[in-house]
């Protein structure tokens, strides 16, 4: 821990530290897997042993949470310790300056509150820094959904209001980036979608507020109102206030995204579970259809589909240039443009849900969870070596913030942290006698 909280990767003799790039002893990072989810796996560890240590580390990893929380209600990717830092932001509290937007992307903010409201009420509501901080962060959320139910990438304040109107397809699309203000439109990137709502699920879980209840409803609104109509009813990435899909990044243009459908989906089973309303089932049967069509050979999707023509669509570059292309045989290796697919599973979820069988949305451990997670359980303490650690050798696979690591280097992964204590005490709640 740097000021309690963490970042996604350390040498083995911690002397180095990266996040999304290198990261100074006064830095740490808030997108997954550092501080709030290595936070998250302390506070799972400290609920299956009752252990203090683990709950006082949980308490530190907040505390760094608290002094990042930016004066517009979230987090940025990097909080900065140091008053001259590089990546120093508007903090709410302290010396902070320069940039005050909450983000939204990649789960940042959302693993923030998540966290927050779990560490309060494991700490009984007690602790007025964490309570206050949790609590402002989810008012901020609130002002930062329209009136459709969408949420941006990104906000610095209340968003502002916008007809409200069912998604459609333009007439004409730039084929070359325009380098809008992406961050400020209705956003379905990375996750958004499945995100934000599992923040909402735990807002409404731990603090009972029909607010968080009523704005996650609304997203499931959004969503119906941002399927695609035919012959595409999916998903797109990011869309216009006129409800068109649109460009974001220079490498991400208007098309059907299958990463945000299949989120999409996700996420509209996730609200069903918790209303029963069946009109956010409805978008599904086609959605399903549809994305099993895109389905290439090898059992991948391509991530992205041409507007209306359906043809898999990608991006290629000529130094910092992307320019679009069908073809898939040279692709940039820093972007997912061919993904697996979890149509499968989502078909069984839908099929239960049509039929009635809706799973609880917080799940009692069972031992049928110990039986599944015991080879899991056995790995991570083979794995462990005689310092308490679990070291990983770098063999060339793509990591998140893609570090520049040299082959058989030897590294600390949260990622790995969280993954194995995790697992570690969810098999210890699932075996504990009555």
């Amino acid at each position: 821990a740097a000021h309690g909280g963490y970042v996604y990767f350390y040498s083995a003799d911690l002397t180095q530290r990266w996040g999304e790039g290198a990261a100074t002893k006064d830095q740490v990072f808030v997108q997954p897997p550092g501080t709030p989810a290595v936070g998250d796996a302390f506070l799972k560890a400290h609920e299956a042993t009752g252990e203090q240590l683990y709950l006082d580390a949980a308490r530190a990893a907040g505390g760094a949470l608290v002094f990042g929380q930016l004066k517009s209600g979230g987090w940025t990717q990097r909080i900065d310790f140091d008053p001259q830092g590089t990546h120093v932001a508007l903090y709410r509290h302290g010396r902070g300056k320069g940039r005050n937007h909450t983000s939204l992307d990649d789960d940042q903010t959302q693993a923030a509150i998540k966290f927050m409201a779990r560490l309060d009420r494991a700490l009984g509501f007690k602790d007025t820094a964490i309570h206050d901080a949790a609590r402002y962060a989810l008012d901020a959320l609130l002002k930062a959904q329209f009136p459709n139910g969408a949420f941006p990438q990104g906000f610095t304040g209340p968003v502002v209001a916008h007809p409200i109107v069912k998604a459609s397809y333009p007439d004409a699309w730039p084929r070359t980036w325009p380098n809008e203000k992406y961050w400020d439109y209705y956003t379905l990137n990375d996750g958004l979608a499945g995100t934000v709502a599992e923040t909402l699920l735990v807002a409404h879980e731990t603090y009972r507020d029909p607010r968080y209840r009523a704005a996650l409803t609304r997203l499931g609104d959004f969503l119906v109102l941002a399927q695609m109509p035919d012959p595409q009813p999916a998903w797109a990435q990011q869309y216009s206030y006129e409800m068109h899909p649109m460009w974001a990044r220079k490498f991400e243009p208007p098309a059907i995204a299958v990463l945000e459908s299949e989120d999409a989906i996700a996420t509209l089973l996730k609200i069903h579970r918790v209303t029963a309303d069946a009109q956010y089932l409805a978008p599904i049967p086609r959605a399903l259809a549809y994305l099993k069509s895109c389905v290439l050979r090898d059992g991948r999707m391509a991530r992205y589909r041409e507007l209306q023509t359906n043809r898999p669509l990608y991006m290629n570059r000529r130094g910092a240039d992307y320019f679009l292309t069908y073809d898939d045989t040279d692709l940039p290796a820093h972007y997912g443009w061919k993904q697996p697919t979890r149509i499968d599973a989502l078909e069984r979820e839908f099929a239960a849900a049509q039929a009635g069988k809706i799973k609880p949305v917080l799940p009692a451990p069972s031992a049928t969870d110990a039986a599944r997670l015991a080879p899991a359980v056995r790995e991570a303490i083979r794995t462990l070596d005689a310092a308490g650690r679990w070291v990983s050798t770098y063999a060339g696979e793509r990591l998140v913030g893609q570090p520049k690591f040299a082959p058989g280097f030897r590294y600390l992964d949260s990622g790995v942290f969280n993954r194995n204590v995790e697992t570690l005490s969810a098999y210890l709640a699932a075996t504990r006698p009555e």
